[in-house]
Parts: structure tokens; C-alpha cells; sequence
């Protein structure tokens, strides 16, 4: 259940958060979800505007399993730009769901945007 590649072209970490963190930082996120018997094998690749995509980031989805992960906590090979504009490609060896969400906490109240990846 699932599909090997998903796309994301609506990313923007937000570059401000009010409250304590880490739990009311801006963010975006990936949701993952593998359903099947092996561990997903995952790599993530970001687009920008202006320069050259950056990647591969691997991540391991155990059996199973659900796993969120904060695209600002992404760091090797490099940490994504806060404020900038970036779409994703992210590629599996097994069939996964993927879910993007943003939490923007700039404001006094925080703003939520959970999105469905695009598959192919």
C-alpha cells in the first residue's frame, strides 16, 4: 500500500516562532507511514528556486511504523534555509504514504496546513 515517490512543492519553513521551544517551533514536516514487512529505506531531495537541488537526506522508516520528522532538523548534507522556498522529491525502495504539514507559529495563535504529497 502506498507509492515508492511522492512530491512536495509547497515547502517554506517559516523563519519566526513565538512560545517555547522546541514544541511551538515554525516547522515543516514529513509524515511517513509504512504498512508493509520491510523497513523503507527514504531519501529526500530538495529543490529550490535558485541553485542546485541538495541531497540525497536518508531516513529509515521501520515495519510498520509511522515516523514524523521535522524538515528543519534535516542536516547532512546540509540544513535547509529558513524562509525560502523548496519543493521535495522523496524516494523510497518499499511503498509508503507521505503526508507534508507546516506549523507556523509566528503569530500569537499557530497555523496549521497538513497536505498530501503528490505520488506517482
Amino acid at each position: 500500500m502506498g507509492r515508492k515517490v511522492w512530491m512536495i512543492s509547497a515547502g517554506r519553513i517559516p523563519l519566526r516562532s513565538t512560545g517555547r521551544e522546541p514544541e511551538n517551533t515554525s516547522r515543516d514536516e514529513l509524515c511517513f507511514l509504512n504498512v508493509g514487512y520491510r523497513e523503507a529505506q527514504v531519501k529526500v531531495t530538495l529543490f529550490y528556486a535558485d541553485r542546485e537541488p541538495v541531497g540525497p537526506y536518508k531516513l529509515d522508516i521501520p515495519p510498520r511504523r509511522i515516523r514524523r520528522v521535522r524538515v528543519n532538523n534535516l542536516i547532512n548534507p546540509e540544513a535547509p534555509p529558513l524562509d525560502t522556498d523548496y519543493g521535495a522529491v522523496i524516494e523510497s525502495n518499499v511503498p509508503i504514504v507521505v503526508q507534508f504539514e507546516r506549523t507556523d507559529t509566528s503569530e500569537s495563535k499557530p497555523a496549521m496546513s497538513p497536505m498530501m504529497a503528490f505520488a506517482t
